[in-house]
């Protein structure tokens, strides 16, 4: 082809502003808007509806007072009802069960659209600010539309039971394992005397679903995904557990409300007595259980199950509508209940961060210091990239599982000299 016969490419259009260059050499593009984000009018009017909610729920909480007293009342409200002692059982049993149920659902419309919007402040993604309304409010509950009304496609090379109850088997035990989480003092749907290993053991139970959806799907990529979903949280539930351990010895019980009361009070007059704060074990046990949790939900770096770039999306690919959305309420409400779970076990659960500010209710706190994990978990999935599978084993075994094995040794060693008279008291 001859020089004259070859066709003109359109020339790329430069910035000239910035030097010629097709990027600016800023972290606010693709908008300079962000420099100085206080002169935004709406920025401005955004923090100030933040702190109206902030204060609103203190207010809130401030007349409402501890929620653990208003359900005595119901139930003592349905005592005497005049209903037969049988009946009064199953509706307070239906009661909590529909607060759990709720609690879940509630959590995985809240959390998708925080992680729009936090996504949209790490990675300058415009779309979540403003679709949807203020903040991209109504995105979500227009997407739960979607879902109800979108079609139930089932591959015809399915295993059509089982392809139907897998997401029943995923979702069923992560409602249970709500049963005894506190959300404040003395607030859970169940008391028992060995929560931690309840929780623990029906949590485990949410893997059979996700190797039913790989394996029913008809699809080698499902397959794969549920395949590695079995491996992943098989090993890493591993490092989890024993990373608890340590604040089963401080506390001495698997009651989690025992367990929220032994961090009680403060140090010195200031510092919190959270097991966060017992020299290097407790940051230990916190890190590790942190990190396995976050292997545990799937989330990134920990994303092999679903890795779209050589998985398309995994065990779920072949799911759609709610069936599909199944699976992710089943993602985030896991990531709510490690989120108590770490505030229950490490942040002192109900308990005040300051002396002054005992007032405020327990259930106000442990809200809080459950959003503050849930933001964390959050954060990590738009920070690191993801790892192979080969470094996620590799890392669960050769690493984490190891020191979890000589943290409990360390607390060992503490409580010894704790009761000696040596270490904290």
């Amino acid at each position: 082809m001859s020089a004259a016969e070859k066709p003109a490419y359109p020339q790329p259009v430069l910035n000239r502003k910035a030097g010629g260059r097709l990027l600016t050499d800023t972290r606010y593009w693709p908008t300079e808007l962000w420099k100085s984000p206080w002169s935004l009018p709406r920025y401005r009017a955004g923090a100030l509806w933040l702190a109206g909610i902030i204060i609103g729920l203190l207010a809130i909480g401030a007349g409402v007072g501890e929620l653990a007293r208003w359900g005595e009342k119901l139930l003592a409200l349905l005592n005497r009802s005049g209903l037969p002692p049988a009946a009064v059982a199953w509706a307070w049993v239906l009661i909590k069960l529909g607060c759990v149920i709720g609690v879940i659902v509630a959590n995985g419309l809240w959390a998708v659209w925080w992680e729009r919007k936090i996504s949209a402040h790490i990675q300058s993604r415009v779309g979540p600010m403003y679709a949807g309304g203020f903040h991209g409010w109504a995105q979500t509950l227009l997407d739960t539309v979607k879902l109800l009304l979108k079609e139930d496609v089932t591959p015809a090379a399915a295993d059509q039971v089982m392809h139907t109850l897998a997401p029943v088997v995923a979702i069923a035990p992560c409602v249970m394992a709500f049963a005894p989480v506190l959300f404040g003092t003395e607030l859970a749907a169940a008391k028992l005397d060995v929560g931690v290993l309840y929780i623990f053991a029906f949590a485990g139970i949410s893997v059979i679903g996700v190797v039913m959806a790989g394996w029913a799907s008809g699809n080698k990529y499902s397959l794969l995904g549920g395949l590695r979903a079995a491996a992943q949280i098989v090993s890493y539930e591993l490092p989890r557990g024993f990373s608890v351990v340590p604040v089963l010895m401080f506390a001495g019980s698997l009651d989690l409300a025992v367990i929220d009361a032994a961090q009680a009070g403060y140090w010195f007059g200031f510092l919190p007595r959270w097991f966060v704060f017992y020299p290097v074990v407790g940051q230990l046990a916190f890190l590790f259980f942190l990190i396995a949790s976050v292997a545990e939900t799937n989330r990134t770096p920990f994303d092999i199950p679903e890795a779209e770039s050589e998985l398309v999306a995994g065990f779920h690919t072949e799911f759609s509508g709610m069936k599909w959305s199944l699976f992710f309420l089943m993602e985030y409400g896991y990531v709510l209940l490690s989120s108590f779970l770490l505030a229950v076990f490490f942040l002192g659960g109900g308990a005040a961060p300051l002396p002054w500010l005992v007032g405020i209710p327990s259930w106000i706190w442990m809200t809080g210091k459950a959003m503050l994990m849930m933001f964390v978990f959050l954060w990590f999935r738009w920070t690191f990239p993801r790892l192979r599978v080969d470094q996620l084993m590799d890392f669960n075994w050769k690493f984490l599982l190891p020191w979890s094995f000589a943290n409990i040794a360390f607390a060992g060693i503490l409580l010894f000299l704790m009761q000696r008279g040596w270490g904290l008291r």
